[in-house]
């Protein structure tokens, strides 16, 4: 979680001092007003994102493309009847799903790189630290875009033609196992919406 703790620290600031509730705030220092709402909207927020990043990390690493692939386009077959480019969609997530961790990683080692180079990234202001990203910010663009570039080389010289024509080495089967994950993932998302319509979180 540590490449991730300046986005959650920014989305905790951002929703701590700028969520307003109707009560008395709870901390006020001249300028700076903080309410149980903010607070509350914090957590959530921050928790959330952990959740995601936890979540896709774990996917990522025991999923293979290939299977993520193919799952995700069995799921969205039904659109193929309205002539959508399915595989295509479903490559695409697949390929950004992977390379969640992998920027994480590239970011962790960016920083451990400037840091070392006597980069100061971790004192100063807000806008101190906003600055002090930017070379981060400019390698992390330039190796994301090399690896796009070598991972599309090396789709077109395996004859990458999205899905036309394509077969599967293992066909995926609908069994017991995954008809109990399919239930307890609608038992959670029906868990997340009751939550979001009866547990009153302001700004969400």
């Amino acid at each position: 979680l540590k490449p991730i703790m300046p986005i959650i620290l920014f989305t905790c600031i951002l929703n701590l001092f700028f969520i307003h509730g109707e009560g008395d705030p709870l901390v006020k220092l001249g300028f700076i007003t903080i309410y149980a709402e903010g607070i509350n909207t914090s957590v959530f927020m921050t928790v959330r994102i952990v959740f995601l990043i936890v979540g896709m990390s774990l996917l990522t690493y025991t999923t293979s493309p290939i299977a993520l692939t193919d799952a995700i386009e069995r799921l969205l077959s039904p659109l193929k009847k309205l002539h959508f480019p399915v595989h295509e969609l479903a490559m695409m997530m697949t390929i950004a799903l992977r390379f969640i961790p992998t920027l994480i990683e590239e970011t962790d080692k960016i920083m451990s790189a400037q840091k070392a180079r006597g980069a100061n990234l971790d004192t100063g202001g807000l806008v101190k630290k906003a600055k002090a990203l930017i070379p981060v910010l400019i390698p992390l663009f330039v190796s994301a875009f090399k690896r796009a570039n070598e991972l599309a080389l090396a789709m077109e010289c395996r004859c990458y033609r999205g899905g036309e024509g394509r077969t599967r080495m293992k066909q995926l089967k609908f069994g017991a196992r995954d008809i109990v994950a399919t239930v307890v993932m609608a038992v959670m998302f029906t868990l997340i919406i009751l939550m979001n319509i009866y547990v009153a979180v302001p700004g969400i």
